[in-house]
């Protein structure tokens, strides 16, 4: 008989000892609430219209509404007549009141009536008593029944609570401990089911995978060995740190150079679940930590992080492999295990370092010598020091513009140290938009009046002030502003664009110049990036300075731009109140 077939047979028995059970239940319960609403509804009422009436006989002579009350409680009485006798008692009854209305200090007939009220009470209460007795029998009837039906359901629920379960699980307790004999190399197992149901099939299935798995491993298990000292010596003479999990976690394997960097010794490293390792050393809880959350692992690498080896602190880049491989005779593909690669990059860093400092150094001693080359010129240019031809003041003119375009990239190479040793300063409050712009409108002002372009400024309703390092922010606007002019054709216009939302505020920078080729529109905000072809200069950081800083700011700097059509580039920060409120 297939498993299938059992489980609907056991099932299907239960659902109807159920059934069974709870019919005989629902009938015998509704037969003893007949037997009893027959004695509630019937003699109790008859009960308590009769010691009303007695009640009212006894109020007759100090009551004036004791005839009416007796009367009352009468005509009840004769519509609830259930009793055999009840009906003649209850007209003897009513001829005797009849009298009484007569003449209500008539003893002999008052003593009448209350003989009439007793014994219709009698009638009653016996048929309480025999009714009572009535359902007294029901209930045990009910009883008997309930329990025969239930005693028989628990006979078969026993039989099956005991058959069923172990004709289900003792052969796949057989079918596993095999398999767990297989798992332990041991492949001459066998299993040995007499049944032709799905359990035979299996039996059989298995027995031909252990068969395959017999021949396969004596045919290469030397090769095997062979192949997997090869991958382990290569793995230990790698000058990287290499620690490989299988699928459960469990450390694999962990070359010398791992070992060296988390302390560890081979002991207390392979073979050991990482997350009991991690439980008491820091390195490797940071590294399963990474490794068991897809956020912070990304895209398999991830920012350098200190170590102390080589008796200093290096920087290593961490590296995820996952292993998956195609199981024969499936499709989807299964994760056995993972790689971490640690990759020493302190040279890269150091030398990253250097050159951020050198930057900054000689950025720094250059801006003196700049600066005091620009108030030489504002001298030489004063008609108190000396009167000069138009050919000098022209020539004057041009040390300046080259003086100017110094300073600019001078400060632009502190900017960028600032941003590279992640050290930005910033001074973040309440700043007015209408105060940046005008302050970028006026560095740049004698630049757009030289190639006759006008800035424009479009306020689209804008109230709020924003939550801003302003002197930062000022540069930036200054700088886009800076390089529309440059891009754009002579006597066009710049539209500075001013609008809120209910979180944020946008400044736009537009213009109806060259425009940006769709291929280079997400590299502009790279260092050092300069448009192919392009004839302007430049050391391409201003963007990539200005991105960061509104970044820093927790805002955004976004561009759209389309070739030939011009570009316009939008900051947005939040408002004052928004961002008090976020923080």
């Amino acid at each position: 008989m297939k498993i299938k077939t059992k489980l609907r047979l056991g099932i299907g028995l239960l659902f109807a000892m159920i059934t069974v059970l709870a019919v005989v239940g629902i009938r015998q319960v509704s037969l003893l609430s007949a037997d009893s609403r027959n004695i509630l509804i019937a003699n109790h009422n008859s009960l308590e219209y009769s010691r009303q009436m007695l009640h009212a006989l006894d109020e007759l002579e100090v009551h004036a509404g004791a005839l009416d009350l007796f009367k009352k409680n009468l005509e009840a009485q004769q519509k609830n007549i259930t009793e055999i006798g009840e009906r003649e008692l209850t007209a003897q009854l009513t001829g005797h009141f009849e009298k009484l209305k007569i003449n209500v200090r008539d003893k002999e007939i008052i003593a009448l009536i209350r003989n009439d009220v007793l014994e219709i009470m009698s009638i009653n209460l016996d048929a309480i008593n025999r009714k009572s007795h009535i359902a007294g029998q029901t209930a045990k009837s009910s009883m008997v029944w309930i329990g025969i039906t239930g005693t028989l359901c628990f006979i078969i629920a026993f039989t099956l609570f005991v058959n069923l379960p172990g004709n289900i699980a003792n052969p796949i307790r057989e079918l596993t401990e095999s398999i767990r004999q297989i798992a332990n190399e041991n492949y001459t197992e066998r299993v040995h089911f007499g049944s032709h149901d799905e359990y035979g099939q299996l039996a059989q299935s298995f027995n031909t995978m252990a068969e395959k798995l017999e021949e396969y491993n004596n045919s290469n298990l030397a090769k095997l060995m062979i192949e997997k000292k090869r991958v382990e010596t290569l793995i230990d003479n790698m000058h990287d740190p290499v620690i490989g999990l299988d699928e459960n976690r469990k450390v694999i394997f962990a070359n010398e150079v791992a070992r060296k960097v988390t302390g560890l010794q081979a002991s207390e490293l392979v073979g050991c679940n990482a997350t009991d390792v991690a439980l008491h050393n820091d390195l490797v809880r940071s590294l399963v930590k990474d490794l068991f959350e897809p956020q912070a692992k990304g895209n398999g690498q991830s920012a350098a992080m200190k170590i102390y080896a080589d008796e200093k602190e290096s920087y290593f880049e961490k590296e995820y492999v996952d292993i998956s491989i195609v199981p024969t005779g499936e499709q989807q593909p299964r994760s056995i295990g993972h790689v971490i690669i640690l990759r020493n990059v302190t040279p890269y860093k150091e030398l990253d370092f250097a050159k951020t400092n050198f930057i900054a150094n000689v950025s720094h001693e250059l801006k003196t010598p700049i600066s005091s080359i620009k108030i030489t010129l504002d001298l030489l240019r004063n008609e108190g020091v000396g009167n000069t031809n138009d050919e000098q003041r022209s020539l004057l003119d041009s040390i300046r513009e080259d003086a100017d375009r110094l300073l600019k990239i001078t400060g632009e190479l502190l900017n960028i140290t600032q941003v590279e040793s992640g050290k930005i300063q910033l001074n973040i409050a309440g700043t007015s938009v209408r105060e940046i712009v005008q302050y970028a409108i006026a560095a740049n002002e004698i630049q757009a009046e030289s190639r006759d372009i006008r800035l424009q400024i479009e306020d689209k309703g804008l109230r709020a002030s924003v939550l801003a390092d302003s002197e930062k922010t000022a540069w930036v606007l200054t700088n886009l502003v800076s390089n529309a002019i440059r891009y754009s054709y002579d006597h066009s216009s710049i539209r500075i664009i001013l609008e809120e939302d209910e979180q944020a505020v946008r400044i736009a920078v537009a213009d109806s110049g060259q425009g940006i080729s769709q291929e280079y529109k997400d590299k502009i905000f790279d260092r050092y990036f300069r448009v192919p072809g392009s004839t302007k200069e430049g050391t391409g950081l201003g963007l990539a300075i200005s991105r960061e800083f509104m970044e820093a700011q927790d805002g955004t700097l976004t561009v759209e731009s389309e070739l030939g059509a011009g570009s316009t580039f939008t900051i947005v920060l939040k408002k004052a109140e928004q961002g008090l409120q976020s923080i």
